[in-house]
């Protein structure tokens, strides 16, 4: 009889083993999460020169309707201004020649100025979907792992099964072999 709950004993441990091992599997895989996700939450902070903030102040307020409509009002304005008042007063008569010069100013500064904006944020979307791809990337070979993890331990559960029924069919024989000779020797 002892023997026979050494090997249950046997058989219940190596069932916890199975268990830890899962345990541990699973709690380093969890601390490995926790640190993507902390990179993911907390990105290094950019370091801006005084040129790129005002680049990006001069692109985020050139694509604005607030800049088309000021520009638009001082145009009318000019433009009012330089046809309704006395001639001598007008310093930009009608084909306002110098209206055009102050436009083709503001074009070529603003337009390389805007160039260098979007050259930052065309670089910090390209980091960006890189990020996504190496997190997309180990997202798979986590699955991966997983499944060889999952593959490998049912490989052992079976064992463990063919093992436990090897060993509840040789309880059992012995079982058998027992009532046989106790009803052997009741006759």
């Amino acid at each position: 009889m002892e023997q026979v709950e050494k090997e249950i004993t046997g058989m219940i441990g190596q069932s916890n083993e199975q268990v830890k091992k899962l345990h541990e599997i699973v709690q380093k895989t969890m601390e490995e999460e926790e640190l993507i996700v902390n990179n993911l939450l907390h990105p290094p902070k950019e370091i801006l020169t005084r040129g790129q903030r005002i680049s990006d102040k001069v692109a985020r307020f050139g694509g604005s309707w607030a800049f088309i409509c000021s520009f638009a009002v001082i145009l009318v304005l000019w433009v009012l201004f330089n046809v309704l008042s006395p001639l001598s007063d007008r310093f930009d008569p009608y084909p306002f020649i110098l209206m055009n010069l102050v436009l083709s100013c503001i074009a070529a500064l603003q337009a390389p100025i805007i160039m260098m904006s979007q050259n930052r944020q065309e670089e910090k979307d390209r980091m960006r979907n890189e990020n996504d791809y190496l997190v997309n990337l180990k997202a798979e070979l986590e699955i991966r792992s997983l499944h060889q993890k999952i593959d490998i331990l049912l490989e052992e559960q079976v064992q463990e099964l063919y093992k436990s029924q090897e060993a509840q069919l040789a309880l059992l024989k012995e079982l058998m072999t027992k009532i046989e000779k106790l009803e052997s020797k009741s006759r």
